[in-house]
């Protein structure tokens, strides 16, 4: 029992920090230390330390000995990467299964993307346009890439947050879902080289970078 409470401890700590990260509570190259998050949680140092390691182990945290847990940065070229990641997961597994997606399944993408469309602040934003995209890669029967996605998402989301914080009290609005529209035509129409075309447009929009993807798919 005891060891259940230190996991559900671990657990909420963790999510604390992340979420932490996420509304600028934390910044990247910030250090945090364990002291602090032991008086902030009134509890032991073991739960602490799991989820610092944790973070550490997915590349949210960097362990520096003797000084504590530095939040990682996220560059343009880190974002480029993952992007150009996702363009091969994504775009791949569409080609492969475009004839395969029916129209009640389009359908599911539209609704999706009418809420996308009507998203009031920058976190309900992010989050229709994931569930459009991990919709997409349901449509396509396979679970390791889902799952992929999701955590690539998660990344993702750290970095979204990171090249907004200058614009979280603005009328600012992100574009990235403007061809969301043409994504669903060319799956409507059974057009590959459309469907890649957009996919690929769709992800250089990401949060206004400008990052260009390669296209590496051929007719």
């Amino acid at each position: 029992m005891e060891a259940r409470a230190e996991r559900s401890i671990k657990d909420t700590i963790y999510h604390a920090v992340l979420e932490g990260i996420l509304n600028c509570e934390y910044k990247p190259g910030q250090v945090i230390n364990e002291k602090e998050l032991i008086a902030r949680f009134g509890c032991s140092k073991s739960p602490v330390r799991e989820a610092l390691v944790s973070l550490c182990n997915d590349n949210v945290l960097r362990n520096i000995p003797r000084y504590g847990y530095e939040i990682i940065r996220l560059t343009r070229e880190d974002v480029d990467e993952m992007m150009q990641f996702r363009y091969l997961l994504e775009g791949g597994l569409l080609k492969a299964n475009l004839d395969k997606i029916s129209a009640p399944q389009l359908k599911k993408l539209e609704d999706l993307n009418a809420q996308c469309t009507v998203a009031t602040d920058v976190w309900s934003h992010w989050a229709c346009n994931e569930g459009f995209h991990l919709q997409l890669i349901a449509f396509c029967r396979n679970d390791f890439a889902y799952h992929e996605l999701q955590r690539i998402l998660a990344r993702l989301k750290r970095a979204y947050a990171q090249f907004y914080w200058s614009k979280w009290d603005t009328d600012f609005t992100p574009h990235d879902t403007r061809n969301h529209n043409e994504i669903i035509s060319s799956i409507q129409r059974k057009d590959c080289q459309a469907l890649l075309a957009a996919l690929k447009d769709d992800l250089e929009d990401f949060g206004d970078l400008g990052c260009e993807i390669t296209d590496v798919f051929q007719a």
